[in-house]
């Protein structure tokens, strides 16, 4: 070691030890850690690899590399609940209850919804009232899960296909980097009653991508539905440092009604596994499975068996199989999907001439520990149908996941808080501070919103960051709000940050009390039993 040290103190710089604080000095330290090392390389080049230093140094390494191999092992994983609905719903009004096909009785609560919906009903009329008020089925869902917690954090519709993804509170401001888009693959490549909806987010900085697809119909058409999808994925991207695909993404979730049928079986046999639910019968003429077997990018893609009854085609409210004059025969069209990203190889140059093959697996094994400090890994916990909701000739199919990852940051971008006593008698104040660098806006605004809202959009009131700024300094910024704005009747609030160019709330504060006017209730404006009248005009 001795060696080592007086190779490279000349070339070393003198180390400043003044710092104002612990984060500070982790910070100092970590750039003079990167700097030393960059100096390392550089010594490293003039170093004869017959040297016995040149030899030292290399031991040297390797013990740092176990060493921090170890260490990524030790840090704490995390495991987060993924519930994911798909659901052709034929242009049917939503059922009043929604409880069983959510499990929301479940003692396992998701960190996490998805729901992909088929086949909404877009009539002209329909669709642009949608459009402006959301439509009956994000209704539902968004009051089925607010009160349990869950924020509708992102949402896409093309015509009838419709994504959703919903997160537990307590997630949304790790919830970031929310990107859609849509491919039409209807007539002509025009049309949007087939194609796919997508929506890209980074959970804890893992990036993941949520595509649902609705492809050609018909049982002649598998080739077709392939060209489609793969077509889907080469015309998708999503802005970034360079443009992002579908497959870049650490994690895919394909799913929807994706139409594959299952061949050359007749009715009677395909009846006949149904009833003794020998559902392996049948999955060696799945369309799906037939056709991984033939197209590389498909055989990327896993899927859970398929141990449930097929979901297509069946009489309305029933569980009966089509017995219309067609008879098409039962199919598993709709289905979920999931990719995770190959690792990559390290480079070769890491590599010695003398190197046996122990000592060359030891370093792969070891620089892919540390090129994957945050490794993410995916089971399938739950993969069936619901076969109780009938309102369409689909039955829902849901995938519930376990993700296990390590966070790559558990501090939100922005903290804020209300200052002072909130009512509709004075002007209030906001401060706030940001805790991480990010790509603020003059486009950023801080939301007020009840406790138990339903989705970004469901905002009291808000105010622009940068428009109603009074006070700055760098560490806290004060942010204004007109007493015209503030809710006469009061509520339980928080106060959420909306950043315009990650497309997400990068802060929430903790709930505070805002207080009934006083002087509305004097000048008779407002009767005493406010919270009665709020429940009036809820009902």
């Amino acid at each position: 070691m001795e060696e080592i040290t007086e190779h490279f103190s000349t070339k070393a710089r003198p180390r400043s030890d003044s710092v104002n604080s612990t984060g500070t000095q982790s910070t100092g330290s970590r750039m003079l850690l990167r700097q030393r090392l960059t100096m390392l390389m550089t010594c490293m080049d003039d170093l004869n690899s017959k040297d016995r230093v040149h030899a030292q140094v290399s031991k040297t390494l390797d013990e740092v590399f176990e060493i921090c191999g170890q260490k990524a092992q030790q840090r704490q994983k995390d495991q987060f609940r993924l519930y994911m609905v798909t659901w052709n719903v034929a242009t049917a009004e939503p059922p009043e209850d929604v409880s069983s096909l959510l499990q929301l009785h479940s003692s396992k609560k998701a960190d996490l919804y998805v729901i992909g919906l088929q086949e909404v009903r877009a009539a002209p009329l329909k669709f642009v009232t949608d459009l402006a008020f959301d439509d009956s089925w994000s209704h539902l869902f968004m009051n089925m899960l607010a009160p349990l917690g869950y924020i509708k954090v992102s949402s896409i519709r093309m015509q009838g296909l419709l994504l959703l993804i919903f997160s537990k509170l307590e997630h949304v401001p790790f919830v970031r980097d929310i990107q859609v888009t849509y491919t039409r693959t209807g007539i002509f490549g025009y049309w949007g009653n087939k194609g796919a909806v997508t929506i890209r987010l980074s959970l804890y900085g893992h990036l993941m991508c949520f595509l649902n697809c609705h492809l050609a119909a018909h049982m002649n058409y598998a080739s077709e539905r392939v060209d489609e999808f793969e077509y889907i994925l080469e015309s998708q991207t999503f802005q970034g440092k360079k443009p992002v695909s579908v497959l870049d993404h650490k994690i895919v979730f394909w799913f929807g009604d994706l139409n594959f049928r299952v061949e050359d079986h007749g009715m009677h046999f395909i009846r006949n596994c149904i009833t003794s639910q020998n559902f392996n019968l049948l999955w060696s003429k799945d369309q799906l499975t037939i056709m991984k077997k033939k197209v590389p990018k498909l055989q990327e893609f896993e899927e859970g068996p398929l141990d449930f009854q097929p979901t297509y085609k069946f009489d309305l409210n029933s569980e009966t199989y089509d017995s219309s004059g067609k008879k098409r025969k039962p199919a598993w069209c709709d289905r979920i999907l999931w990719r995770i990203k190959p690792r990559q190889s390290p480079p070769e140059d890491v590599f010695e001439e003398d190197d046996d093959d122990t000592v060359k697996e030891k370093k792969k094994q070891l620089l892919e520990d540390l090129m994957e400090k945050y490794p993410l890994k995916v089971k399938q916990d739950l993969y069936t149908s619901k076969m109780e909701y009938g309102v369409s000739d689909h039955k829902p199919v849901i995938g519930v996941f376990t993700l296990e990852l390590r966070k790559m940051y558990d501090i939100p971008l922005v903290r804020l808080c209300a200052e002072g006593d909130w009512s509709a008698d004075l002007d209030a104040m906001v401060t706030y501070s940001p805790l991480q660098p990010f790509p603020s806006s003059a486009w950023d605004w801080i939301g007020l919103y009840k406790v138990g809202f339903r989705s970004i959009s469901d905002y009291i009131t808000y105010t622009w960051v940068k428009d109603d700024q009074v006070a700055f300094n760098d560490e806290r910024i004060q942010v204004y709000v007109s007493k015209e704005e503030i809710p006469v009747r009061g509520a339980e609030c928080v106060l959420c940050y909306y950043s315009s160019n990650l497309q997400c709330i990068v802060g929430i504060s903790e709930p505070f009390k805002v207080h009934e006017s006083r002087a509305a209730i004097e000048e008779g404006l407002l009767p005493e039993n406010i919270n009665g009248l709020d429940q009036t005009v809820a009902s």
